[in-house]
């Protein structure tokens, strides 16, 4: 029987890059997808062309509520998940910390903070070997910005990024004697749509000269180092924050 992954904000960028790794590395992928139903339908209908099995399931990881529902429909369809990626998170405009006001402060901490520690709760009470569970692994999506910052862009993003990097250790030391690892991938200047949903489309490739490597990463590079964090070929490894920045 496969084991069966839920990624979060799985219909673009790294979320869909992982998806299909998982899949080419024997995964059958839950894809879950917030608004864009036509992104997530296309990476479900390219692992399946492949051979492999998948579903699409909505949520907005904003809300509990969805998040439960969410987690029943993979249980549902697929069954008990064996791994998560909390990958669905968000990046507003650039602006200095004085001119964020409430709402945008709060839209980015229950997206990608509280979201990814309900979906992590979830996944505990599925995997957990005190609860019957037959371990698993969860992998947060944090960034190389939770250390550099983001000053005069996006504290606002660092600073929910900090929050998923000390949620990461926390938990992994919570549950590292119930068969289940706990790790961060923390992507760099990374090539993908989320630049343009904060108002710089073109910002990867402006970025490069910053970064030794002198290029951006791709979705997919990040997403083989999600996927071996996953599996049993890191099976050592948990409580990690690992980038992938190009040396950044």
């Amino acid at each position: 029987m496969k084991p069966i992954v839920l990624i979060t904000g799985g219909s673009r960028g790294i979320g869909a890059a992982t998806a299909l790794a998982a899949a080419q590395a024997g995964y059958a992928v839950a894809v879950n997808y917030h608004a864009n139903s036509l992104a997530a339908d296309d990476v479900v209908r390219q692992i399946r062309a492949g051979g492999g099995t998948a579903i699409t399931v909505q949520a907005d990881v904003a809300m509990e509520s969805e998040i439960l529902s969410m987690f029943a429909k993979v249980d549902a369809k697929l069954g008990r998940i064996s791994a998560l990626v909390n990958n669905a998170g968000i990046v507003d405009a650039t602006a200095r910390v004085d001119a964020m006001d409430w709402a945008r402060l709060r839209r980015m901490f229950d997206t990608n903070v509280l979201g990814s520690i309900v979906c992590a709760r979830e996944a505990v009470l599925r995997m957990s070997t005190l609860r019957g569970g037959s371990g698993g692994s969860i992998v947060n999506l944090s960034s190389v910005a939770a250390r550099l910052g983001g000053a005069g862009q996006y504290v606002d993003y660092a600073a929910s990024k900090g929050a998923i990097d000390t949620f990461t250790i926390g938990l992994a030391k919570e549950v590292a004697t119930e068969g289940i690892r706990v790790n961060a991938v923390r992507p760099g200047i990374i090539d993908t749509e989320i630049h343009a949903s904060g108002g710089l489309p073109d910002r990867a490739r402006a970025l490069a000269p910053i970064v030794p490597m002198q290029r951006p990463g791709t979705a997919q590079e990040v997403a083989q180092a999600i996927v071996w964090l996953m599996g049993p070929e890191s099976s050592y490894t948990t409580g990690a924050l690992l980038d992938v920045g190009g040396g950044r």
